[in-house]
């Protein structure tokens, strides 16, 4: 990765891990005014738990994934899991002035996955497949 693309990867890192950081905490100030404004009727009914204790754990899991952005530790764990979080959201409050938001919001995590993601493993787990399949040496 060049300098520019360094440069360019830990603003894009930063600024998700702010914007997760803070969504998370404004949740935890009012749990049931964002379950009610941000979750369409019907998803809600689907919650196993009650609403508030639904966004307590959305917040909870908000502040994880701003803390391994920010930290940098596992970022393709935190964009990963944060990408899917963003597809729930996306899928449970429907189409809103903010959904715009979301949407660019997926696109930056998606680069952020790619971009920190160890392709390497697959490198390994393929050579280490591929050579098990291999039939035994004949004597």
């Amino acid at each position: 990765m060049n300098q520019m693309n360094r440069t360019a990867f830990h603003i894009l890192r930063v600024g998700l891990a702010i914007t997760f950081l803070w969504i998370g905490i404004l949740i935890f100030k009012e749990p049931e005014a964002w379950g009610l404004t941000h979750l369409q009727p019907w998803a809600a009914g689907l919650l196993p738990v009650p609403l508030r204790e639904a966004m307590i754990g959305t917040a909870i899991l908000d502040l994880a994934i701003g803390f391994l952005l920010l930290t940098g530790l596992w970022v393709w764990v935190g964009a990963l899991v944060g990408g899917f979080h963003l597809i729930i959201v996306l899928t449970v409050s429907g189409i809103t002035a903010v959904t715009t938001r979301d949407i660019g919001l997926l696109a930056a995590m998606a680069a952020l996955f790619i971009e920190s993601f160890p392709w390497q493993w697959l490198t390994r787990l393929r050579t280490k497949n591929s050579s098990s399949l291999a039939p035994p040496p004949s004597s």
